[in-house]
């Protein structure tokens, strides 16, 4: 897979794609993640990428001509492009699960107090990753490369991604490690009996009773 992010500010990436799985993936070419600043491709005298609103307002807009030209030089038949916005699609597991198919994504990480409505043109999807306001979409673009580049193949182990919270609408069950009592508090006999069949079933009653207690939302779809 490939994935081309479109931002302001790429010094906000040096550090985050280069530790633990992501940068397993990427040295095992299993990814390719390239940051792209869209101001160089402004062709304003003064690289600007933003102007104030027509109709009057607060703050600046980003401008389309940067942004369009970025994407065209990127995009191929196989890219699918995302736009990050707090007026898309919340994300959800299923869809990281279905964006780990593509070939190649491109995020658009939007800044300031907007973007040119006409951007929303040349993209695909709409995405958010929840109900507040960020100053960028640098942050939301990390969480969605993050969620995806685990779920490629060879990555992690495919049963380890199986087995977490959102599969089957349901939160993860409670795990335990040593040591068996720690301050008072003990391991669940049923983690010890060695019977794995009823601690399949511990599990699986667990994770029901967690998702009605603390997400019942999941339970009802």
């Amino acid at each position: 897979m490939k994935i081309d992010i479109l931002t302001l500010f790429p010094e906000m990436f040096e550090t985050i794609f280069s530790q633990s799985i992501i940068k397993r993936a990427i040295i095992e070419k299993k990814v390719e993640i390239n940051i792209h600043n869209f101001r160089d491709f402004s062709t304003d005298p003064h690289h600007k990428v933003d102007d104030t609103p027509y109709g009057g307002g607060r703050g600046m807009v980003l401008t389309c001509q940067p942004i369009f030209d970025c994407v065209e030089k990127l995009k191929t038949k196989e890219s699918k492009v995302i736009l990050l916005t707090p007026d898309g699609n919340v994300y959800k597991q299923q869809q990281a699960y279905e964006l780990a198919k593509e070939k190649h994504l491109i995020l658009i990480c939007g800044h300031y107090e907007g973007f040119d409505d006409r951007i929303r043109s040349i993209c695909d999807l709409e995405i958010s990753i929840g109900d507040y306001i960020l100053t960028g979409g640098e942050l939301a673009s990390m969480v969605i490369t993050d969620s995806i580049v685990r779920l490629l193949p060879g990555v992690i182990e495919e049963q380890s991604h199986q087995l977490e919270s959102f599969n089957n609408n349901l939160l993860d069950y409670p795990t335990y490690t040593k040591p068996r009592v720690f301050k008072g508090m003990e391991v669940p006999a049923v983690l010890l009996s060695g019977n794995h069949k009823k601690i399949e079933e511990y599990r699986k009653l667990e994770s029901i009773k967690k998702t009605k207690a603390r997400r019942p939302d999941l339970l009802e779809k």
